[in-house]
């Protein structure tokens, strides 16, 4: 191959990588929150909006379908304010595709403009697409504030390795049972087998970032 050649082969190479699909869906990565369903009771009980009882309460009640369950449960003792400045720090991720607007505005300062903007783009196919789509409103720092609270379920069978140790406690071990029973049919036999391994209420929490497309 000469010189002229290997560099048409270098940039049809250089296309393809621009070209590739993007990774597949993810949960946005944390920078200032933790997930309601899976922080620690320590976690929970250094946040200063957060009583002995109440920290309590949130661990006997999880997990949390959704962030509707949690704030209901919150709404009971805590204001509004308070209650906005714990979604600073704890939250329970919201299905980019089904969060409805009463939902997305409990995302601090996410106001009617974003709530218009997230719904905007659906349906979701990867984090990746909310990353491009919201980017155009928003500078990096507030894109990764508020991917953090957000997430695509996962493909099943097709997710990579990084793509499901994105949800929120799962490790190298769930990584391996997950990927086991592939390819999977449908998510009662996800139920079945992953709940060989771990508790009806932890399946309930892992099935929240998954489907089978």
């Amino acid at each position: 191959m000469n010189r002229s050649q290997s560099l048409v082969a270098a940039a049809a190479a250089a296309a393809w990588v621009v070209v590739s699909p993007p990774a597949l869906a993810q949960v946005g990565a944390p920078v200032t929150i933790v997930d309601a369903n899976a922080a620690t009771e320590q976690q929970l009980s250094a946040m200063p909006q957060l009583t002995p009882a109440l920290v309590k309460e949130i661990v006997a009640r999880r997990p949390f379908p959704s962030i509707t369950e949690l704030d209901a449960l919150l709404g009971r003792t805590l204001s509004p304010e308070q209650r906005t400045s714990l979604y600073g720090r704890l939250f329970v991720h919201l299905n980019l595709n089904t969060a409805t607007r009463e939902q997305i505005l409990l995302i601090p300062n996410a106001g009617p403009r974003m709530v218009r903007e997230f719904q905007e783009y659906r349906p979701y196919k990867a984090l990746a697409q909310f990353h491009r789509e919201i980017g155009k409103y928003v500078d990096a720092t507030e894109l990764a504030r508020l991917e953090q609270y957000v997430f695509v379920p996962i493909d099943l069978n097709a997710a990579s390795d990084a793509d499901i140790q994105t949800i929120p406690g799962v490790g190298a071990r769930m990584l391996r049972e997950f990927k086991e029973y592939r390819p999977y049919k449908a998510l009662d036999q996800f139920r079945r087998e992953i709940g060989k391994y771990v508790d009806v209420g932890e399946v309930a929490r892992l099935e929240r970032y998954v489907t089978i497309n």
